[in-house]
């Protein structure tokens, strides 16, 4: 199974549904809140190419993007492969 991070904040309704997502594949993922952790904003944009919209989702090494990018693999039947390569 593959690390996964996301970075949210508490107050994104797309925060929810992509961890909701995520819980509903089974998986674990690691879960970096922004609003309560400011500095590792910074680290997000950097990894997410200069994005700074949450939540911004890390599968292993691939940047998956926000929550559409998340359900459109999942819609395309690519998330499992994904998530499990």
């Amino acid at each position: 199974m593959q690390n996964i991070e996301i970075y949210t904040s508490p107050l994104c309704g797309f925060c929810h549904a992509a961890k909701r997502l995520l819980n509903q594949k089974g998986v674990t993922f690691t879960e970096i809140n922004v609003l309560t952790n400011p500095k590792r904003k910074p680290e997000m944009i950097q990894r997410a190419n200069g994005k700074t919209s949450v939540p911004q989702i890390f599968i292993g090494e691939t940047h998956v993007g926000g929550c559409d990018d998340l359900y459109a693999l999942e819609r395309a039947g690519k998330l499992d492969a994904l998530l499990a390569a």
